[in-house]
């Protein structure tokens, strides 16, 4: 295990969660900064009720980077039934809501139930401002300038935005960068980005402003990491040049490394899948583009840990 190598990872509650299980066989190095943007579910009805940030997002990293036994990282992730009164809240939204309101913070409530979870590494937000995502979407594409715009806001509606995505940006545009993820991203020999969903959970951290100014100061390899499948109402029909270029366009156009998967399972089982398509000459954008099978043979949209994380792990010193 490279004990000495410093990783930011950059993403929200699903994808990244995949990437830091494969991560933690390699290094205890590992700072995983996630997005508050999230308004939905569990997470929207403990931010409306207390004013605290949504944990739900946190409560999946630090369920992956937990080295506690499996007894409880299962209750960390046991989510209420209806029936119990508790209206489908996850055990873990409760902890750290409850380890916040004890500890009087946020950061310190995140940070000590990682300490009761055993967490191989850290787990921060991007920002600890109470931040509303939102998009100019296109109905139609290309668009034409200045016209067909539609603006949303809410993490929660973009996946119902029925076009696409042209622009995103935070309210407040100016929310401060949490400085703890400042510094872990300049001190790293490794940054990831990814995978998740792009617009609601990866692209909210790049675009808080000190983050985006952080990346590209960092001199570590800096590696975005391609979805397996396109998301349904965010990201439909996007290539791996579209998403390249959307990162381009909010001026994170600093990234020296792109992974994607190049395997494709073609089984009746799995019709409608729409997978990324690779890299496109036509469409080149200065960055390095590694290709490798990447998926999970059980579950063939999502990254399997281990081979992720062997295929990232590739880029340091590469």
């Amino acid at each position: 295990m490279a004990k000495d190598i410093k990783i930011a990872a950059i993403g929200g509650g699903t994808g990244l969660p995949v990437l830091l299980r494969g991560l933690k066989h390699y290094t205890g190095d590992i700072t995983a900064i996630v997005t508050v943007a999230d308004d939905g579910g569990s997470s929207g009805k403990l931010t409306e009720s207390t004013g605290m940030l949504p944990p739900g997002d946190f409560r999946n990293n630090i369920a992956a980077l937990s080295e506690s036994e499996e007894l409880f990282q299962l209750l960390l992730q046991y989510r209420f039934g209806d029936k119990e009164g508790l209206g489908g809240h996850a055990f873990g939204n409760l902890l750290i809501t409850a380890m916040s309101a004890i500890y009087g913070s946020f950061e310190d409530g995140i940070l000590n139930t990682s300490r009761v979870l055993a967490v191989r590494g850290r787990v921060l937000p991007s920002t600890l401002e109470a931040v509303t995502l939102c998009a100019e979407v296109a109905a139609n594409e290309p668009a034409v300038a200045g016209t067909d715009l539609r603006h949303v806001r809410g993490e929660s509606n973009l996946s119902q935005t029925h076009g696409r995505i042209r622009r995103l940006s935070l309210d407040p545009v100016q929310a401060r960068a949490f400085p703890g993820a400042i510094e872990a991203i300049l001190r790293a020999d490794l940054i990831v980005a990814g995978p998740g969903s792009f617009f609601t959970s990866t692209m909210p951290n790049l675009i808080v402003e000190g983050i985006r100014a952080a990346l590209l100061a960092a001199k570590a390899p800096k590696v975005f990491v391609a979805n397996i499948l396109n998301q349904e109402g965010e990201t439909d029909g996007f290539t791996l040049v579209d998403y390249l270029q959307c990162l381009d366009r909010h001026g994170l156009g600093m990234f020296t490394h792109v992974v994607v998967n190049n395997r494709r399972l073609t089984s009746g089982n799995w019709p409608n899948l729409e997978w990324i398509q690779g890299w496109a000459k036509e469409g080149h954008i200065d960055a390095q583009c590694v290709e490798a099978d990447l998926i999970d043979d059980q579950v063939p949209w999502r990254h399997d840990a281990r081979k992720l994380a062997r295929t990232v792990m590739a880029m340091v010193d590469a």
